[in-house]
């Protein structure tokens, strides 16, 4: 019988300094990401903590990416979904969601978001 396992943090929240325009760079705003990894299991994994996705590596990983200030949301994602797969290379799949809460767009929008997904 076949298992999958899956691994997550969501609703993660950062103030960073991402954004296209100089000001947003300076200005900071806030994100929330959502961190999803899967992998096959085959048994109880030893209760090992080595045999699972571990959450706060996860976390280790977007905070650090997260201190890096970038133009563009896909740049911080695939820097975090990369280190993910490295770290992991059992894992089957994994997503990486960022939401922008602020937009300067001169309208009420909850949200933008950018998702990468990998699928080994």
């Amino acid at each position: 019988m076949p298992i999958t396992q899956k691994v997550a943090l969501e609703g993660v929240r950062f103030f960073a300094y991402h954004g296209f325009y100089p000001e947003e760079q300076l200005t900071g705003n806030e994100f929330i990401l959502d961190l999803v990894t899967e992998m096959q299991v085959v048994d109880d994994g030893g209760d090992n903590l080595e045999n699972t996705v571990n959450y706060e590596q996860l976390f280790d990983i977007a905070s650090s990416e997260m201190k890096q200030t970038k133009k563009l949301l896909e740049t911080v994602a695939y820097g975090i979904l990369n280190r993910i797969i490295e770290r992991y290379p059992f894992i089957t799949k994994a997503e990486v969601s960022i939401r922008k809460m602020c937009l300067p767009m001169g309208a009420e929008i909850r949200n933008s978001l950018i998702q990468l997904k990998y699928i080994k």
